[in-house]
This record gives C-alpha cells, sequence and structure tokens, in this order.
C-alpha cells in the first residue's frame, strides 16, 4: 500500500456552500442577552414546577383555616426554596458567560443557513456546521430568531443581521418548513 504524503502546507478547501442559502452579517451574542434569553426559556420550560410551592401554600393555607395545623413557617420556607431555585440558575447562566469552554458562543460569526444545515463561520477558514436535527426548539421575538439548541445554548438572530428583507423570508420559509414555526 502506497503512503500518501500530508503536507501540513497545503491550503485548507471551504466546503462548498449553497448559493441559495441566507448569509447574515457577523454577529456576536452580548452577554446580558444571553442571560436574559436563558432565564426566559428557563422560565416558560419551568413553569410546571412553579406549581409545587403554590400546592405547598394552598394546602398549608388550608390547614390553617381548619386550625388543624397552624404553623407560618411553611410559608417563608417556600418563598425562600423557591427564590433559591431561581437564583441558582441565574448563577448558571451568569457563570457560563465567564467560562472559558462557553466563549465561542459569545464570538461573532456570520451564518450561512439553508435546509440542510447552518452554517457558523469565525471567518473564511474556519467554522462549524450545525445540522437542523440539533435545534430542539425555535421561536420568533419581537426582533429576532431565537433557535435554542439546548437549556443553556442558543443562536440568537436579530433581524438586523439580515442582508435583506427578503433572507427574513426566506429564513422564515425554512423555519416553517422545519415546523419550529406556524404556518
Amino acid at each position: 500500500m502506497a503512503k500518501v504524503s500530508v503536507n501540513k502546507h497545503q491550503p485548507v478547501y471551504q466546503m462548498p456552500t449553497n448559493p441559495a442559502a441566507v448569509r447574515t452579517k457577523r454577529y456576536a451574542l452580548p452577554t446580558k442577552k444571553y442571560i436574559t434569553l436563558a432565564m426566559r426559556y428557563f422560565f416558560k420550560t419551568q413553569l410546571k414546577w412553579g406549581l409545587i410551592p403554590l400546592a405547598l401554600i394552598l394546602i398549608n393555607a388550608v390547614l390553617n383555616l381548619t386550625g388543624v395545623y397552624p404553623n407560618l413557617w411553611i410559608y417563608i420556607t417556600v418563598f425562600v426554596g423557591a427564590l433559591l431555585y431561581v437564583l441558582f440558575w441565574l448563577v448558571q447562566f451568569t457563570g457560563i458567560t465567564q467560562l472559558a469552554q462557553y466563549k465561542p458562543m459569545f464570538e461573532k460569526f456570520s451564518y450561512e443557513i439553508d435546509n440542510r444545515q447552518i452554517l457558523m463561520k469565525l471567518n473564511q477558514k474556519e467554522g462549524s456546521v450545525m445540522k437542523w436535527e440539533q435545534i430542539m426548539d425555535a421561536y420568533k421575538d419581537k426582533d429576532a430568531y431565537v433557535l435554542v439548541i439546548s437549556k443553556g445554548q442558543f443562536l440568537y438572530l436579530p433581524f438586523s443581521i439580515f442582508t435583506s428583507e427578503h433572507d427574513i423570508k426566506v429564513f422564515e420559509r425554512i423555519m416553517k418548513q422545519k415546523d419550529f414555526l406556524k404556518a
């Protein structure tokens, strides 16, 4: 078997891009916007768990009113517990902005989006590919599209990074085809 020489000085060719892809301007997600998005998504997905403290308060109110078990500490305990739970997640999301391993989330990328993938380009030679299957959820905000990758990872695509109104419409059509937006 012949050995193939590997030349480390050989130019690296970029993966060919789709000419019909939506191309965006470079954009970096600000850390404050990230924390706001993460907390909003946290409350949206964790809303059902808010019923537990509410149920505990209602049960205790019934027990207090009937005189079976008069206790005022449960109100304070439930409130403090719920507050600590929310603060825990706020600290987690704030900490992500400081960690080196999450630094790529806050770098400037330009995006090339088509039906197959989202190409996130750091520059002309460096970037990464994200398949649509990696996106858990997506929604249209008042000023941007938000693609949710996991509980704490987002692609935030403000309308201002799209080069034209046509690109926004094409991107929205792709999102509808992928069943992320309602038709």
